[in-house]
């Protein structure tokens, strides 16, 4: 499911004896044969990818894909990496699903992504003879991801790994490189998965927790894996999680824009406007972690100490992923999830009422983010991040449900709604 593991085969012998693998020893006997190959009209489907319909009407070429909510995408981990999920569970049979255009949907779901760092999430249990793909489905997708893919994915976790899969990537070892092969982590339970995001803002399928919680019980109790740890209790001068309101009461000057927002757009706005791929890199999660911990212990930071941007952009892509409520707010979801149905002459209109609607802690850090994304976006040719590539970046974290998680039926009006933003700022905060 990585993007590195699919590389060209091109003519290595390996590719035959593919074809002919059975794995009659492992749990599932063997793989169907599929005698279908990716035909030129499905590569094609890939650039018809619509990240900006709504729900995915009937009709859409991916709704018959999307609807089974397989490929998800969670926000940023704790590096600041864009998170995409794909549950095996959730695949259903092999005769109700496409799995060249369910390709070709992953496809256009990392395009979304893949010119900034990402993690690859796959909930692997749940893959069964009934539902997996034939392993000519592989051989396809090989060919189809190239570097492109690869070259930004800097980890692919398996979560609950079985015997089948250690197999299959044993049998594919000669192929996968060296620097790939690091990238590849096997989480033999959920808690482990906290130490890379936090998996609350993770729609976790039932069926992976109920698994997880047997796989739990048959363990003898010295060998019981920690559990996800409890939240601590907030500190005096919690910084982080805390509402925008209670921020703005704790302000000596009683200012509307939290102090984690000031600083790192300050520091940003002299040191980071000409970087390319800023707010695409990820950062040391350890100096994440402290810094973190220095403002909700109300220590001063100064990022012009450390002369980091690629860390201070982290840190302000986690502070606004973090609010207990988005910056734009659950109240304001629904609208601007069907944003995308208002006429393009009536969109100004309708989206400075919006913002205006807002808590006036969040209309003001708000102003202030899009603001200094505006002067961003004035520099993208050097910097490389367009009003596009911004809205692909900070849509999932000014805008999320209530069950955190996103599909892309949601994520794309959301991308819609940051970019209109930005295009039509200097119009909206007037």
């Amino acid at each position: 499911m990585s993007a590195e593991l699919l590389v060209d085969l091109g003519d290595d012998p390996a590719t035959a004896q593919l074809g002919q693998l059975k794995l009659a020893t492992i749990e599932d006997q063997q793989w169907p044969a599929d005698e279908s190959t990716l035909s030129k009209s499905e590569t094609d489907i890939s650039q018809r990818f619509d990240a900006d319909s709504p729900h995915l009407p009937w009709d859409h070429p991916f709704y018959d894909i999307a609807r089974h909510q397989i490929i998800e995408v969670a926000g940023d981990d704790n590096f600041g990496r864009k998170v995409i999920v794909f549950n095996a569970c959730r695949m259903p049979p092999q005769h109700q699903l496409d799995h060249h255009k369910l390709l070709m949907y992953l496809k256009g779901t990392l395009d979304q992504y893949v010119e900034s760092d990402y993690t690859l999430i796959y909930f692997h249990h749940g893959l069964t003879s009934e539902n997996k793909p034939s392993l000519s489905w592989l051989r396809d997708a090989y060919r189809e991801f190239d570097r492109k893919y690869k070259k930004n994915i800097k980890a692919l976790y398996i979560v609950h790994p079985t015997m089948f899969i250690k197999t299959l990537l044993i049998l594919f070892k000669p192929i996968i490189s060296f620097k790939f092969g690091r990238k590849i982590n096997y989480v033999s339970y959920l808690s482990e998965l906290e130490d890379v995001v936090k998996c609350d803002q993770l729609i976790i399928p039932a069926r992976v927790k109920e698994y997880d919680n047997k796989l739990r019980a048959s363990l003898k109790p010295t060998a019981q894996p920690p559990m996800s740890p409890p939240r601590s209790p907030p500190l005096p001068n919690q910084v982080f999680g805390v509402p925008l309101a209670l921020l703005r009461q704790r302000s000596p000057d009683g200012d509307c824009v939290p102090v984690v927002m000031r600083d790192t757009i300050g520091f940003l706005s002299d040191q980071g406007l000409e970087i390319e791929g800023i707010f695409r890199r990820s950062a040391n999660v350890t100096l994440v972690k402290e810094v973190q911990l220095r403002y909700n212990s109300g220590t001063t930071v100064n990022f012009r100490e450390m002369e980091d941007v690629h860390l201070a952009a982290v840190i302000l892509k986690t502070f606004l992923r973090e609010l207990p409520e988005p910056l734009l707010t659950y109240q304001l979801y629904n609208e601007i999830v069907n944003f995308t149905s208002v006429s393009s002459e009536s969109q100004v209109t309708v989206m400075k009422t919006l913002v205006e609607s807002l808590p006036e802690e969040n209309y003001a850090s708000l102003r202030y983010l899009i603001t200094f994304l505006a002067q961003v976006s004035a520099n993208s040719e050097v910097n490389k991040m367009t009003n596009s590539n911004l809205a692909v970046v900070f849509g999932p974290n000014l805008l999320w449900g209530r069950d955190n998680a996103m599909s892309l039926s949601a994520i794309g009006p959301i991308n819609n709604f940051a970019r209109t933003l930005l295009d039509q700022q200097h119009l909206v905060f007037t």
